[in-house]
């Protein structure tokens, strides 16, 4: 397959287009946050795969606007400690690498810096945020882990991936149900949310983007673990178990995934499609590394093969994904319950749905590529 008619290049061509004459995007540029750097991630990778210096260019110039001379990061504060803030800081590896830049260097070390001293639960989990006093999401996971695993593998810190190793299983076990063997969205150790189970401190649904994000903080955090590290096997083997339970779950006729993960045709649930390219990710990426065991490839094939044909448009402004879940969160207003996860605004084209979808089709791309060439 060419690579114009990719679906990887094609939707980031599209966002592309839709920067303006000093080729900024408006809703990348306007601040540091971890869909833009999820967007720019996706972009660069995608730049990479397929030699496209204009795809490495768009991530600089954007980061560029944040990362000063001095290596400071405009519109960050490590006072927040918010884990969600680390994310867009994984697009300084590949800057770093490319550039020989200190400032990105620096830049990193801040970061890294933040996660020294983020708060964190008895048993040492990281908090979510400051503001979210000893409760772990799953969301933060991907924010924080593989950023972790990449910077102890970039600046010689193999102390880093103990503790990645220790927050990714942490929140697993926190989080797992034995019965469906999904994750449940947040953990509240101190238990005084009003989401928080009073007994366990779990939040009541597993919402599918964020198990979405804690299966690419699994497979993303491995890519960099040493062979000889002695909880790599441990990380890869509940990343089976999880594809696996995903694989229960997974849609029969679509072969995406549901908001709610396990509540199917529940009235008000719809097949959503941030969360679905999370998974199709994890598990082709997961599979192209040789993390997992069949079935996963089939899933991953089925499910994407679903999302393309039912809510993947182009038309003459380019490549649109329907059925993304705008937002979710936990708090006093955001209760956990079914029906506030079923009430969050369904929209289409929005980046926290289109990024995973290029990342997802990245990997669909490379896997079916080892297929052609018979390398894996």
């Amino acid at each position: 397959m060419k690579q114009e008619s990719r679906w990887s290049v094609l939707t980031a061509d599209t966002i592309l287009s839709q920067a303006d004459s000093e080729g900024l995007h408006s809703e990348i540029a306007r601040r540091w946050a971890y869909v833009p750097g999820m967007m720019l991630m996706a972009i660069a990778r995608t730049g990479d795969c397929y030699s496209k210096d204009a795809y490495i260019d768009f991530m600089k110039r954007h980061m560029d606007l944040f990362v000063q001379a001095d290596g400071d990061i405009r519109g960050y504060r490590i006072e927040e400690y918010n884990l969600d803030q680390i994310n867009q800081g994984k697009n300084l590896f590949a800057l770093s690498a490319r550039f020989h830049d200190s400032r990105y260097e620096k830049a990193s070390h801040t970061l890294a810096a933040q996660l020294i001293g983020q708060p964190r639960t008895t048993d040492g989990g990281f908090w979510h945020k400051k503001v979210y006093p000893f409760q772990m999401w799953l969301d933060g996971l991907y924010m924080s882990s593989p950023f972790l695993a990449q910077y102890a593998i970039t600046y010689n810190r193999p102390e880093w991936f103990d503790e990645v190793a220790h927050q990714l299983l942490l929140v697993e076990r926190r989080t797992r149900d034995r019965k469906t063997g999904l994750l449940y969205h947040g953990w509240d150790e101190a238990k005084e949310q009003v989401w928080a189970d009073p007994e366990s401190g779990r939040s009541p649904h597993y919402w599918s983007r964020a198990l979405g994000w804690y299966a690419m903080a699994l497979v993303d955090s491995l890519e960099y673990f040493p062979v000889n590290h002695p909880k790599r096997g441990t990380i890869m083997g509940i990343f089976e178990r999880l594809s696996r339970a995903l694989g229960r779950y997974q849609e029969k006729e679509s072969g995406l995934w549901f908001q709610v993960l396990d509540q199917g045709f529940r009235e008000g649930n719809y097949l959503e499609t941030s969360g679905s390219s999370m998974f199709i990710y994890a598990l082709a990426k997961g599979v192209r590394l040789q993390y997992l065991e069949q079935p996963s490839r089939s899933i991953a094939e089925r499910a994407y093969e679903g999302l393309v044909q039912r809510f993947v448009e182009v038309n003459d402004t380019g490549v649109h994904l329907h059925s993304i879940c705008h937002g979710a969160g936990l708090s006093d207003d955001r209760n956990g319950s079914y029906e506030y996860y079923i009430s969050e605004k369904v929209v289409s084209d929005a980046q926290i749905g289109v990024a995973p979808f290029i990342l997802a089709s990245l990997e669909m791309e490379r896997l079916e590529d080892s297929r052609v060439g018979g390398s894996l």
